[in-house]
């Protein structure tokens, strides 16, 4: 809660035990799509508890759970690829059922390097439509290769159309990444999460995506990966008006970092996010607290004003996931 009203994180992925991971290992290892989770409530719901009292220790009070990006498997065969986005979903839906006043389904797509996007249409509809999903991630670069077309490219379209006929955000979260430069940073993949949240941004500002699907809203995780450098007159920026399209989550925990992108992005365009419980343990060392601990740190920037604040918090999240319901 803040100030007696409710949380939406738009930034969480889903909690799972053991079995779930060792079942993924199992499918690739032996190629063999089609098996039976054998998961029972019972595991599931235990993996859930920790996951909760991450939330509760938080402030969150409802959370948008995805599938946890780097086990989204993109860079496997698409017969492999579509029998796991439905798992996933699958499970993602059960763990809303067992707790559908915290969370809320985000969508994992059978993304593919070597199909376009129409393959993911199916179940993207059955996400929303018969799981009561409110949205779904896009992997800008799913082989993590950098050999999938720009987001601005025609490859995208489908997806697009179909998510303003379904009227829900698309949130821009990468995953893995081959590129052998990065292999000396650990955990390279969150590294590769700024590259491709900031080109994917630039491309959607510097493209005619907007005006060709005027209607679609498009989620960038981390604040957009990076600021812009030049002012907004400069013809590097995009110039065009995004506050109907583009949106970011707070998921930044460096203070400075998130205090700048709000400035830059303005308060209207960013939605709460922690994605907690995740990569944000590192203990702060002004507060004692966890990095992904974001209401206080959100509630200390002198420049946001109480509804500002609120916006961040709850407002600006169901403007944008309109199917979303507190």
């Amino acid at each position: 809660m803040f100030n007696n009203q409710t949380t939406v994180d738009v930034h969480g992925h889903m909690t799972t035990p053991a079995v779930f991971r060792q079942f993924l290992a199992e499918c690739v290892s032996q190629n063999t799509p089609n098996r039976k989770l054998d998961m029972s409530d019972d595991q599931l719901e235990a993996a859930q508890q920790r996951h909760l009292k991450f939330m509760d220790d938080r402030g969150i009070d409802v959370q948008l759970i995805g599938p946890r990006p780097i086990a989204m498997w993109h860079w496997m065969r698409p017969f492999l690829q579509d029998f796991w986005a439905k798992t996933t979903n699958d499970v993602i839906a059960r763990i809303v059922k067992l707790h559908p006043d915290r969370f809320r389904g985000m969508a994992q797509l059978p993304q593919s390097r070597d199909k376009d996007t129409r393959n993911c249409l199916a179940e993207f509809e059955r996400c929303i439509k018969e799981l009561g999903f409110v949205g779904a991630y896009l992997n800008p670069d799913p082989a993590g290769d950098k050999q999938t077309p720009g987001v601005h490219e025609e490859y995208w379209h489908p997806l697009y159309d179909k998510a303003v006929q379904l009227d829900v955000p698309l949130m821009v979260h990468p995953s893995t990444t081959y590129d052998k430069r990065l292999e000396v940073i650990p955990a390279n993949y969150q590294m590769n999460n700024y590259l491709e949240e900031f080109v994917a941004m630039n491309l959607y500002m510097h493209s005619k995506i907007f005006q060709m699907f005027p209607k679609l809203k498009i989620v960038i995780c981390h604040c957009g990966g990076g600021l812009h450098r030049f002012i907004a007159t400069d013809h590097h920026v995009g110039q065009g008006d995004f506050s109907k399209n583009l949106f970011y989550d707070s998921c930044v925990y460096d203070v400075h970092y998130l205090e700048a992108g709000i400035k830059q992005r303005g308060v209207d365009q960013i939605l709460f996010g922690t994605e907690s419980p995740g990569s944000g343990g590192a203990v702060r060392k002004d507060t004692g607290k966890p990095s992904d601990d974001m209401i206080p740190v959100i509630d200390s920037l002198g420049f946001l004003s109480a509804e500002d604040k609120l916006k961040i918090l709850q407002k600006n999240p169901l403007k944008v996931f309109t199917k979303v319901k507190i």
